[in-house]
């Protein structure tokens, strides 16, 4: 019995790597719609609020993963899984070839969907593959994800430079390729398990999920503020600085190179320190950071980023492995809703700190980022402990 325990509790590294990989190899895919938008406006004639708008149509289909997570808790759908990056990359790569907005529209919609899929089902596969290590394998997972959106800007205008905009379909072979290797691994992920209530309908599983939804609202909130000011007002904040457009550039591709380490950081050391301490370091850690790179300048400025994106970025991984804990048995759902609630409330943020630094200039407002990035702290001791009792597919592989 012992032995059967260790294989379940056992860390399969090649498995929870390949879906890492496939992670990498689909958010490149939909890393190209950035780039790819000033020429869609200038091929399709758009003005800047319909160019917006794409970015809209890639991104709403998110809102539907915790529908898709809770299928995914009551059957099998993981060969979705699989199909995910060939399906995505299809519809990606021909988007430079769209006739029109509502094709562009369509094709946005299509990838949407797909990757809304593999982002609600795939993380509890990678979960359930783990073991007793989940933070290291949602660090894989996020790893996998941070490198996706990196190479794809880069990728993209590179074919679009060489081959131009028709030859952009050849660039889904990656997609095709990687979902063929991920049928071929499909037997090898555990299966989904009945959460023994019966089959209890959606809203049921969302009440069951409250205790971990509303400490996880707040924390995400505030995360946001830190993350907006981190990420997406970074460049804008050092160009009014007097950095130059390169330097301003470089310094958000430098923090977003140390955030692939603090990803993976962040998941190992939550499983040997535990979650709680990892997620308030994170924030009080992120919080001072932010703030001393605000009052200092120069070359101090700039060694701090990468240490701002090593803590900031190392909290999502730990973040999903809490989510996954609270009720295993509804691993997707409850990743699914955290998923939608993280697009939700980030959209809302980056709105508010945008118009409070057209108010107060942005100085003001990174200091306050800052400072409500410490709120989450009082949320993070408000999230459940992992669920006392097994998961069933770790139960049924023991």
């Amino acid at each position: 019995m012992s032995g059967q325990r260790d294989a379940a509790d056992r860390f399969e590294t090649a498995d929870v790597a390949v879906l890492g990989v496939a992670h990498a190899l689909h958010d490149t895919y939909t890393a190209f719609l950035s780039p790819l938008i000033p020429e869609l406006m200038r091929r399709l004639v758009l003005n800047r609020a319909e160019g917006g708008l794409l970015t809209v149509f890639l991104q709403a289909p998110s809102l539907l993963q915790p529908l898709i997570g809770h299928a995914g808790d009551r059957r099998d759908l993981r060969w979705l899984v699989a199909l995910a990056p060939g399906l995505t990359a299809a519809a990606m790569c021909f988007l430079p070839l769209a006739p029109g907005f509502p094709a562009a529209a369509a094709l946005l919609v299509a990838a949407g969907l797909s990757a809304a899929a593999i982002h609600a089902l795939a993380p509890p596969i990678a979960g359930r593959l783990s073991g007793t290590a989940l933070g290291r394998g949602m660090g894989f997972w996020m790893v996998g994800g941070e490198l996706g959106r990196a190479l794809g800007p880069v990728i993209v205008v590179s074919a679009l430079g060489l081959l131009g905009a028709s030859g952009t379909p050849w660039l889904m072979a990656g997609g095709a390729a990687t979902s063929l290797v991920l049928l071929g691994q499909v037997r090898r992920w555990p299966r989904p398990e009945p959460a023994g209530d019966g089959g209890a309908g959606f809203l049921e599983g969302v009440t069951a999920l409250r205790p971990l939804i509303v400490p996880l609202a707040g924390l995400i909130a505030t995360r946001s503020f830190l993350m907006a000011a981190s990420t997406t007002f970074l460049p804008l904040f050092l160009r009014e600085q007097g950095a130059s457009l390169w330097l301003s550039g470089a310094a958000l591709s430098i923090l977003e190179a140390a955030g692939v380490a603090g990803a993976l950081a962040g998941g190992t050391l939550s499983d040997r320190f535990g979650r709680r301490r990892v997620l308030a370091g994170s924030l009080v850690g992120g919080a001072a950071l932010l703030t001393a790179m605000v009052l200092v300048s120069g070359t101090v400025r700039l060694l701090l980023l990468p240490l701002l994106g090593l803590v900031t970025l190392s909290l999502s991984p730990v973040l999903m492995a809490v989510v996954q804990e609270a009720d295993p048995a509804r691993r997707s759902l409850a990743n699914g809703l955290y998923m939608a609630l993280g697009f939700t409330v980030r959209s809302v943020v980056v709105v508010a700190v945008g118009a409070t630094a057209d108010r107060i200039g942005m100085v003001p407002t990174f200091l306050t980022c800052a400072a409500i990035g410490l709120l989450g702290v009082p949320f993070v001791f408000r999230l459940p402990r992992p669920a006392e009792t097994p998961d069933p597919s770790q139960a049924a592989r023991r």
